[in-house]
């Protein structure tokens, strides 16, 4: 049950008292999404992994965790007995801390990045407030605020570039909530810092600004962490899910001024902050400053996407331009729903399609073989 006082302010902010329990049934006791109680908004669209088929279409590594972060966590597990052996939590905030010229008060670590995605939804969106993205991109924050009658904006974003952030403001002049993940997810695209800033600037006073950084560590592009210690109306994501091998361990940052974490939490508390498993916490901890592995693994990654990218350029397939993250799009000039499907038979499950662009499918740089497989599966598929 949500309190009087959370009560009166949604019915404030224009939600319906049967709407109130959409809310509770969501974040009331902050495990609503991990325990199935509520629609997992924030969890991966991806299908299912298929056994035997060469996964590259979740947007996930092709490896596991930096050496440094799997000793860190195969020597804690020794003390899982306890809930924090030796101020684990700690450690990491003031790594992250450290790293990213932050204030430690700024930071908060979740159980993923899909909690906080939805939470900001909850938090900042209403029945009068709406929420404007690019389309397309991760459509997490599109069902929580369809869940919760909140209008939506998309706009269209033009191949090859990132969020038009001044057609986002134009959408809804009084939004309650603008998010942009840079690179995108799916395009790989990048939003200009500049224009990061300017939406910042020119947006509602009132609205906040959410900047998925999920990616971030795929590209060189700078992040826009700075406005989050600077500002009290923007929130930086993050998630050690993508470079950093961690997508089953489950942990994920956000920086924001502390008065916009009270504001998140004000439906539970920080329980959600506290269910954090130690393995992820000490593995990300020991990752996060391995700044030798993340540049290797970038250059890596990048290496794979731009041969194979040459290869299907070569063979006369249309690769939508710009993509800095581990994934591209794929113009197959049909639906892409059936090349996904034949690409499957083939034995290569890839990632999926958007709304607006129906011919385009996702494809997730996996290793060097695993995309090589890609190719040849692609050769086949395209010959039939």
């Amino acid at each position: 049950m949500l309190n009087r006082g959370v009560q009166e302010e949604l019915l404030e902010r224009g939600y319906s008292r049967r709407q109130l329990g959409r809310v509770a049934a969501l974040l009331g006791t902050g495990a609503a999404v991990a325990s199935g109680a509520a629609p997992a908004f924030g969890q991966s669209q991806a299908a299912k992994a298929v056994a035997g088929a060469i996964q590259i279409g979740a947007n996930e590594c092709w490896t596991g965790p930096f050496p440094a972060g799997q000793a860190a966590a195969a020597k804690i597990v020794a003390q899982g007995n306890r809930y924090d052996p030796d101020g684990e939590r700690e450690k990491l905030i003031k790594t992250v801390a450290m790293v990213e010229k932050l204030p430690e008060s700024h930071i908060l670590a979740w159980p993923g990045s899909g909690d906080p995605l939805v939470r900001t939804v909850i938090s900042f969106c209403s029945p009068t407030k709406g929420l404007v993205t690019p389309d397309p991109t991760f459509e997490a924050a599109w069902r929580a605020a369809a869940w919760l009658g909140a209008p939506l904006a998309k706009v269209p974003m033009a191949q090859g570039k990132g969020a038009d952030v001044k057609a986002m403001l134009a959408a809804n002049p009084n939004a309650g909530l603008y998010y942009i993940c840079s690179p995108n997810n799916p395009t790989g695209t990048v939003t200009p810092l500049a224009d990061i800033e300017w939406l910042a600037a020119n947006k509602p006073a009132d609205a906040v600004l959410l900047v998925d950084e999920a990616y971030l560590h795929f590209s060189e592009a700078p992040s826009a962490a700075y406005l989050a210690a600077t500002r009290k109306d923007v929130i930086v994501m993050r998630t050690f899910s993508k470079l950093f091998g961690m997508a089953g361990m489950r942990l994920g940052l956000t920086f924001s001024d502390p008065a916009l974490q009270q504001r998140m939490m004000r439906y539970d508390g920080f329980q959600v902050t506290g269910t954090l498993p130690m393995t992820a916490v000490a593995c990300g901890a020991a990752a996060y400053t391995q700044t030798a592995d993340i540049k290797a693994r970038r250059a890596e990654m990048v290496a794979t996407r731009e041969a194979t990218i040459a290869w299907l350029t070569k063979r006369g397939v249309k690769v939508l331009p710009g993509s800095e993250g581990n994934m591209f799009m794929v113009d197959w000039q049909k639906p892409a729903k059936e090349v996904q499907a034949a690409l499957l038979a083939n034995g290569v499950q890839i990632g999926r399609s958007w709304a607006i662009w129906p011919t385009v499918g996702r494809v997730t740089v996996g290793s060097a073989d695993e995309m090589k497989a890609f190719c040849v599966a692609v050769d086949k598929v395209l010959t039939a």
